[in-house]
């Protein structure tokens, strides 16, 4: 008997992991992704298991002219871990976490969350700049920066990256860091997806066992934020509160009369020592007069799932962001008028402070360019109605051209949207055509172009 095998069977026997196609009985779950806006059909996703599969994958891709995406914890919020007719390269199976506590520094496979990663490093009183949300993957956080509770004490997650192993565009798994390879090292930080499929990235720990942290709740008042902006500018640096604007969250610390109304949070992490917590709670209190409030010392990686609930798979998003020097009285007033007509319970407008250890490294050791702002405005729409889908991103929009003349041309690659593709440049600055050479010599032809795009 004489049987017909397709390229697609080869794959199937050439990788570990699952091959799935349009057809198999998991296709449906295997194409989706976090946010629900993006409901794509790719022809085929490789679920890897190890980097053997990640090279057989991307071989294929090139072979058959499919353009790659890649997944890890999925977060992509414009929804760059899925693809029409092209092949996802789903990490998702790849989640170990490997800790040298004597050298402090832990290995991370490329698909492993932040929870995956605080809950490894925790056994040893140990910890880096993470996301806010557990479920956020490692592995693109850190590629395009990564803000978190720790950065004013640690830096970005960028920052504590010492090496990385990469396929890259010709199906080659390369191993770089400060000797090796320094300018793809180089690039991967702050750099985005652009490179390659990074299937594992070592990171620098700090000494962070417990830390005093939770929420901390105000009315939508401009004054609060003002307040917020002082703090800031006197806080040690253990100390790293997060401005939150959104509608008042249905928990028992906050009273009832403010579920669904527009409020200010200071969403605070201290990671210094507990005899200094009450001067921390002199601080919260002196931003404004206080409606509600859950704050407790915890384990560390506690503080990163206090957002789980809220933001679970299969909500509909649509961000934006801005860098800025100063936060103006000006910017101030754009989010407290976006503050107020907040579309739904699920969005919200996060400011991160990224001062601190944030500005010890230079805008030009890492290809994050940034290093002269002082905050990162995060904002958008999340909906649970495709109805609603054009609502919130009109929102979205206007409350971006409202903020965009207080804050400085550049954003955040991390919250950008797939429409924001005239901003690549302006996010990288100076350091845009350095990244351009890099991308010549690992991808020259452009074939991880699912991303904020660096054209080669």
């Amino acid at each position: 008997m004489t049987t017909t095998t397709t390229p697609l069977d080869t794959l199937r026997r050439t990788v570990r992991g699952a091959v799935v196609a349009p057809g198999d009985p998991s296709y449906d779950t295997s194409r989706r992704v976090y946010n629900a806006l993006h409901d794509r059909r790719p022809a085929v996703v490789v679920h890897a298991v190890d980097a053997g599969d990640v090279i057989a994958a991307v071989r294929y891709a090139r072979e058959h002219a499919l353009p790659p995406a890649v997944r890890g914890g999925s977060h992509a919020v414009a929804g760059f871990g899925t693809v029409d007719d092209g092949l996802v390269v789903d990490l998702s199976r790849m989640r170990g976490v490997r800790v040298d506590p004597e050298a402090r520094t832990a290995r991370a496979e490329g698909g492993a969350t932040w929870g995956d990663f605080n809950h490894a490093t925790h056994a040893f009183g140990l910890a880096t700049t993470g996301g806010v949300v557990s479920t956020t993957g490692v592995g693109g956080l850190t590629l395009g920066g990564g803000m978190g509770h720790l950065a004013r004490r640690c830096g970005l997650s960028c920052d504590n990256l010492v090496a990385a192993d990469v396929v890259t565009a010709d199906a080659t798994l390369v191993s770089c860091d400060a000797e090796r390879h320094p300018d793809l090292y180089w690039a991967l930080r702050g750099g985005g997806g652009n490179f390659g499929v990074v299937t594992s990235l070592a990171y620098r720990l700090h000494p962070v066992d417990t830390i005093y942290g939770g929420i901390t709740c105000y009315a939508l008042d401009g004054d609060v934020a003002r307040a917020w902006r002082d703090l800031n500018a006197t806080a040690p640096v253990e100390l790293n509160v997060i401005l939150v604007i959104a509608l008042g969250p249905e928990e028992p610390f906050l009273p009832e009369r403010w579920h669904g109304r527009p409020i200010c949070a200071a969403f605070t992490c201290f990671s210094g020592p507990p005899e200094e917590d009450e001067k921390v709670l002199a601080r919260l209190d002196g931003l404004g007069p206080v409606i509600g409030r859950f704050m407790d010392r915890m384990p560390y990686p506690v503080i990163n799932t206090l957002f789980d609930e809220q933001l679970p798979p299969g909500l509909y998003h649509y961000w934006k962001g801005n860098f800025s020097r100063e936060l103006t009285d000006g910017a101030i007033d754009a989010h407290m008028e976006f503050g107020a007509t907040m579309p739904s319970m699920e969005s919200d407008t996060a400011i991160f402070p990224i001062d601190g250890a944030c500005h010890d490294v230079g805008p030009e050791e890492t290809a994050f360019a940034y290093r002269d702002a002082f905050f990162s405005h995060s904002f958008g729409g999340t909906w649970t109605d495709p109805a609603d889908s054009e609502h919130n991103i009109a929102w979205t929009r206007a409350y971006d051209r409202a903020l965009r003349p207080h804050t400085q041309e550049g954003g955040y690659v991390n919250f950008m949207d797939t429409d924001d593709q005239d901003r690549v440049r302006v996010n990288y600055r100076q350091n845009y055509e350095r990244l351009r050479t890099v991308k010549r010599r690992y991808d020259p032809d452009n074939v991880f172009r699912l991303n904020q795009n660096i054209v080669p």
